[in-house]
This record gives structure tokens, C-alpha cells and sequence, in this order.
């Protein structure tokens, strides 16, 4: 797993380079203490979710699969296949399963800025 960390602690951190990011693939990033999920799609724009599945309990929303569904991207878990918003990381398709341990089952989304091709997060809210 491809890993990056944040090298700054104020509400906007930059965590990397967008050239560092590949199309329609995801990437993990370490912001603090929180692991997030990169993603650039290929329309330009830059996703960022909870990298931790709520239904597997795993973090690996980073390894799943880019796709679409109508007008708004997705990413599904590459455990058991959930679907989830990028935009707002409403569960579209739980795949009839229940969260672990009574999490929510939506995943957290974070604002993305970037500035001069450096992206930049804020933990605080959301997209």
C-alpha cells in the first residue's frame, strides 16, 4: 500500500502533489491520526473519504473501485462490495449487510483544496 503523510498541521493540510496521484486509483494518506482515502478521477477532481470500511472494519476504501452511478462518483469497498458516494459518502448499496459494530454506514468526506498542484485536506468538514 502506497501511504503519504501530511507535512502540516494547520486546519488546511497539504498531504501531496496531485502528479502523485494516479487516475480512477486510490491512495492512503496518513493526516494526523486519521487515514484517509485519496482519490483523482479522471475528470480532474480530488475525493477524499474515511479509508476505514464500516462494514468490514478494515482500512481499505482505498483499494476499492472507482466508478459511477448516474451523475455521482463512487467508490465500492473491495471486501464486500458496498457503494458509497464520494460526494457525500452516503452508502448507495449496502449489499443487504450490516456495519460493524453498529458504525454508521456512511463514509466521513473531507474537503479537498489544491493550490499550484498541491492538495490540500481539512479533517474539520466535509466536501
Amino acid at each position: 500500500m502506497t501511504t503519504l503523510h501530511a507535512t502540516d498541521t494547520e486546519t488546511m493540510v497539504r498531504v501531496c502533489h496531485v502528479d502523485q496521484l494516479t487516475p480512477e486509483l486510490g491512495v492512503a494518506a496518513l493526516v494526523g491520526e486519521t487515514q484517509v482515502a485519496l482519490f483523482l478521477l479522471s475528470d480532474g477532481s480530488v475525493h477524499a473519504v474515511q479509508n476505514l470500511d464500516p462494514f468490514s472494519g478494515a482500512s481499505v476504501i482505498s483499494r476499492g473501485i472507482t466508478g459511477s452511478k448516474g451523475d455521482i462518483p463512487t467508490i465500492a469497498s473491495p471486501i464486500y462490495k458496498q457503494v458509497f458516494s464520494l460526494l457525500t459518502g452516503e452508502c448507495l448499496s449496502t449489499m443487504d449487510k450490516e456495519p460493524k459494530n453498529g458504525a454508521s454506514p456512511n463514509l466521513a468526506t473531507y474537503r479537498i483544496t489544491s493550490d499550484n498542484g498541491q492538495v490540500y485536506i481539512n479533517l474539520a468538514g466535509g466536501e
